[in-house]
């Protein structure tokens, strides 16, 4: 594919470098030669220093040929207008713009991205995505990653091995034989920091991040069996009163009734703004890094605070403070990937990055065959694929352990009928089977290619 990218940012950057690595066509259009510079000087992408949403700057970054325009600027009237542009001008097909202003998004103004009036095919709202990311993560206490996969039927869940992890030293193998009647596969482990292309062999050490996707109905269990049975949430208290914190307070007053939520705000009208959009949530006014105002939120009898500022080294200070007095557990909004490595040793329990939620949402949207949604696990680490088997797919019609599956790609579920069925050997897929896989990011070309053509075509 011939794609677009407006805005050579942290999203858009990670974009290209993913859509670029999948040998599709990729350019990247911004005002800044040095953020251009970055774009020629490490993907194979071409850059164009230049404005998004102006025709002769498209045109010269191949506007006529392209099949997709990713609109991911800083501005969001600069993304809507070059998917305006992108559409009357040169009939790009797909346009993706990320449009962060909540006003854009009321319900009430819904005309406005209509086919007449602004035609967008896909808004992503990272505000929206990153609340509704947190949220999920307080449905399983313990987790630092909480994904709902196939209708909710099955969940990918990211879980830290502490000492009390009953399977420690276990090989991946024996999983199924201690655990015979629970649908679970571990699909991802990082030890140490790098990614482990997994064997049957592999087994668990204390500090090792596991990602392994199980049935829903069995989550509790699936989180025992790697030693984590915290109780749910009940006080929470919130670091930031801005668009995310507001979000995430207003869907904890519709969906989690019994938590008690505060929010410390430092700017006096933000915090009375705040106030005035939620019912039950406590606003308090005042500094996230002042002791005083933490003891005043009750922060020692805290069960989990989420800091979400919109400073990154002010969420990593701000959680270390609440733990130190008495928060058990802190979940951080970080924009820079940089800071991903220092985390654990920080006592930080979960990292939400709105880059990897804002890209994964996008690439859902670029993925071709029968995807269904996609989800970028950790920089560089690999992606989460649901899709459905079609009647061309090589995966069809023969028992798992005869299929080709390149390196490093793990099946966790198949949904056969509506029932959760864990991939075994003598597994046979059938067409119209929603499966569940993880694919590592030089891998990701060719699982698109397992659901749409058969593998004798590759």
């Amino acid at each position: 594919m011939n794609i677009i990218i407006c805005g050579a940012g942290q999203v858009g950057f990670t974009i290209a470098r993913h859509l670029a690595r999948e040998n599709n066509s990729v350019t990247v259009i911004d005002q800044s030669p040095e953020l251009v510079r970055r774009v020629n000087d490490n993907l194979d992408a071409q850059g164009v220093v230049g404005h998004g949403s102006r025709p002769d700057d498209l045109k010269r970054a191949g506007a006529d040929d392209a099949d997709m325009i990713i609109a991911v600027t800083f501005t969001d009237e600069v993304n809507m207008v070059a998917c305006q542009v992108a559409h009357a001008l040169f009939r790009i097909p797909t346009k993706i713009a990320r449009i962060r202003h909540q006003s854009y998004l009321d319900p009430g103004w819904s005309k406005l991205f209509a086919r007449d009036s602004l035609p967008i095919d896909v808004i992503i709202s990272p505000e929206i995505e990153v609340a509704q990311a947190i949220s999920r993560r307080l449905k399983v206490p313990g987790a630092f990653e909480m994904i709902p996969l196939v209708d909710d039927k099955v969940r990918l869940l990211g879980v830290r091995c502490e000492e009390n992890c009953p399977i420690l030293e276990t090989p991946i193998k024996q999983l199924a034989q201690l655990f015979p009647d629970l649908n679970l596969v571990v699909v991802g482990l990082i030890h140490a920091d790098k990614p482990v292309f997994l064997s049957q062999e592999d087994m668990m050490q204390v500090g090792d991040d596991v990602y392994f996707v199980v049935e829903t109905n069995q989550v509790q269990r699936g989180m025992a069996a790697f030693g984590h049975d915290e109780p749910e949430v009940r006080r929470l208290l919130i670091l930031g009163g801005g668009n995310i914190a507001l979000l995430l307070a207003q869907e904890i007053e519709r969906e989690y009734p019994w938590i008690k939520a505060k929010i410390i705000e430092s700017n006096a009208e933000r915090a009375a703004i705040v106030a005035s959009m939620l019912s039950r949530t406590v606003v308090l006014h005042g500094d996230v890094l002042d002791i005083e105002i933490l003891e005043e939120a009750d922060v020692e009898v805290t069960d989990t605070v989420i800091a979400v500022t919109n400073d990154d080294e002010t969420n990593i200070l701000s959680s270390m403070l609440a733990k130190k007095y008495g928060a058990k557990r802190a979940i951080t909004l970080l924009n820079k990937g940089t800071y991903e490595p220092l985390i654990s040793s920080l006592g930080i329990d979960v990292v939400v990055s709105p880059r990897n939620i804002t890209v994964s949402t996008i690439l859902q949207h670029v993925r071709r065959g029968r995807i269904h949604s996609v989800h970028s696990l950790r920089e560089g680490f690999g992606e989460l694929i649901e899709a459905e088997a079609l009647e061309t797919s090589g995966l069809i019609g023969v028992p798992l352990r005869e299929t080709d599956l390149p390196e490093g790609v793990k099946l966790g579920a198949i949904v056969h009928d509506g029932r959760v069925v864990s991939p075994r050997g003598d597994t046979v897929i059938s067409a119209g089977d929603r499966i569940v896989v993880f694919a590592p990011p030089e891998n990701v070309r060719r699982v698109e290619k397992l659901f749409s053509v058969r593998l004798e075509y590759f």
